[in-house]
């Protein structure tokens, strides 16, 4: 479902939001980027099959609306095949871009290739502070990031890597491998707000647990799928 918004210009910059089943929160969520549509970035929602008429909801905010397979990876690549924008920004539904963010992109310099922005849980508790803390302490200690993060790249770097990697999860830690391989990230300090439904729905410190053997799983081979159910996501359809 395309939504006609016509650019006199190609846009300098597409946001890419993959989303399930996230018509409760998403109107807002979209509304927010409205500023960054006024000032010339093209915004992309990739619907994965919602049964809540997600899809409905965004394409009166969107550039785009449309569908495609269910998984992150496949979402966001199918989203970037139909992106116009020099700079892709791949933002999940649950997080919030900060205000500096829009022109701390505009002024990026000629020679950066990707990047992502500092994180901040979007909750008070000491411990979720830590986390978020931590996150972007190894972020810039690894030059690894994940999809909190809000990454962005180049398109013609993004394209070169092959997009992300058709996996059920850790496809940000994937590609973000393949990234630091061409260069270091830039990592932005404004943080990007990220909800801590997943932290709050399943315990603090169990989930903080779970994601350190996931990655550490991941980072020992382990078959993503395993880890997608492993970490809760339904199925893929094959």
């Amino acid at each position: 479902m395309d939504n006609g918004r016509t650019m006199s210009t190609p846009p300098w910059l597409s946001i890419v939001m993959p989303v399930l089943d996230e018509a409760a929160s998403l109107g807002p969520a979209l509304q927010a980027l409205q500023r960054w549509r006024a000032a010339g970035a093209e915004l992309i929602v990739v619907d994965g099959g919602s049964l809540d008429g997600s899809l409905q909801v965004a394409s009166p905010w969107a550039d785009l609306a449309l569908t495609a397979p269910r998984g992150r990876a496949a979402q966001m690549n199918a989203g970037a095949a139909r992106a116009q924008g020099q700079w892709l920004l791949f933002l999940h539904a649950d997080t919030r871009l900060p205000e500096a963010g829009l022109d701390l992109l505009a002024r990026l310099d000629r020679a950066a290739c990707w990047g992502r922005f500092d994180v901040q849980i979007d909750d008070p508790a000491p411990v979720l502070r830590m986390v978020s803390f931590m996150i972007n302490l190894r972020s810039r200690c690894t030059a690894v990031t994940t999809g909190d993060q809000a990454m962005f790249v180049r398109r013609e770097v993004f394209d070169r890597v092959g997009g992300f990697p058709d996996i059920a999860l850790m496809e940000d830690i994937a590609l973000a491998r393949k990234l630091k391989a061409l260069a270091r990230p830039v990592c932005l300090r404004p943080a990007v707000w990220t909800s801590a439904r997943r932290w709050r729905r399943h315990g603090i410190w169990r989930t903080i647990w779970l994601m350190w053997r996931l990655r550490a799983a991941f980072f020992w081979g382990a078959d993503p799928d395993d880890l997608a159910r492993r970490y809760g996501y339904r199925p893929r359809e094959r």
